[in-house]
């Protein structure tokens, strides 16, 4: 018997936790959201999802991770949907992820995803990197 990813709706605002506890959760702002729509269509697999995550790596200790997800979830990842794009974190990245909030950034001369985590405690001078 399989059990099934836990899917949670982002605009759904997270039920109320005891004092002190910390709500395993992430925000997708609808400009991200829209932004992944995009990426996903034109790769041409419009109903795949997109696994956010962290790895060890940098000179700050991790690295976050966005990659196309093509399988199933895992049974121990959560799903966060966000107008109709379908997010994958593990459990061990939620950690960590806590309280983050994955935004569409675009500047002048660049663009991207950026996520903003109350947790981390620094970011290495390149920017690619962070403690927590």
């Amino acid at each position: 018997m399989e059990a099934k990813a836990e899917t949670i709706t982002t605009s759904t605002p997270p039920e109320a936790k005891p004092e002190g506890a910390k709500s395993l959760a992430i925000t997708i702002t609808s400009k991200a959201a829209e932004a992944a729509k995009k990426q996903l269509a034109k790769r041409g697999t419009p109903e795949a999802m997109i696994r956010l995550g962290i790895r060890g790596s940098g000179c700050s200790g991790f690295s976050y991770v966005i990659e196309f997800e093509d399988k199933e979830p895992r049974e121990r990842d959560r799903v966060f949907l966000q107008d109709g794009v379908k997010f994958v974190v593990d459990k061990k990245s939620l950690l960590y992820l806590a309280g983050t909030q994955l935004d569409w950034e675009q500047k002048l001369m660049s663009q991207g995803f950026k996520f903003v985590n109350p947790n981390e405690k620094s970011t290495c001078g390149c920017g690619h990197s962070f403690t927590v």
